[in-house]
């Protein structure tokens, strides 16, 4: 399931951070043991306005955000029902493990199970599995509902978004940084969006 499609995907963090990744620092991986897609660096794909709230409401002092063209490589697509069947298999034979040592399973948590433990630590697990068989996978990606409806009765709901985490950083291909996100910042558009 190689793929070398290349998305245009948004990165969420400060200016000064976003400054250096443009200069050619290499963007740190996330390793927290609730990110919903497991260890990565995290993208949003085509949502540059998600990756900027994200900062926002994640306390950067001048939210920012960095552009990338990402090639899926050998991805994860939990898009495509190949991936979900195979990873629901992971999540019982990860669930077995835990029986085997008597380790209770950890539980997404929060609001809208925003801190997805259970989650992380099923794709991290499974992942590693079949690593270890010889199958590596460069990125993982997912689409989610998150938020509240945009109207009520409505399924489509007002963050929802695809998200790629990027496990190999060769698959980041270049950065540049975003022409309306810069003008949105400088107040071109007003608090309404792009």
């Amino acid at each position: 399931m190689h793929s070398d499609r290349l998305v245009t995907a948004y990165h969420g963090t400060d200016r000064a951070t976003a400054e250096r990744i443009l200069d050619g620092a290499p963007f740190h991986a996330s390793a927290n043991e609730h990110d919903w897609l497991g260890r990565g660096i995290y993208f949003w794909e085509s949502g540059i306005d998600r990756a900027f709230r994200w900062a926002r409401d994640h306390g950067a002092a001048e939210p920012a955000v960095v552009g990338a063209l990402v090639q899926l490589g050998n991805c994860y697509d939990l898009m495509d029902t190949h991936f979900t069947g195979d990873l629901a298999n992971g999540a019982v034979a990860f669930h077995q493990q835990l029986k085997r040592t008597r380790t209770p399973p950890p539980r997404n948590r929060g609001r809208g199970k925003k801190a997805r433990f259970l989650d992380c630590a099923v794709v991290n697990w499974w992942l590693d599995r079949l690593a270890e068989q010889g199958e590596h996978f460069h990125t993982v990606r997912r689409g989610f509902d998150e938020g509240a409806p945009i109207y009520p009765g409505m399924a489509i709901t007002v963050e929802s978004h695809i998200q790629i985490a990027v496990r190999n950083p060769a698959c980041i291909v270049g950065v540049f940084r975003p022409y309306l996100f810069e003008r949105r910042a400088r107040g071109a558009f007003g608090s309404a969006g792009l």
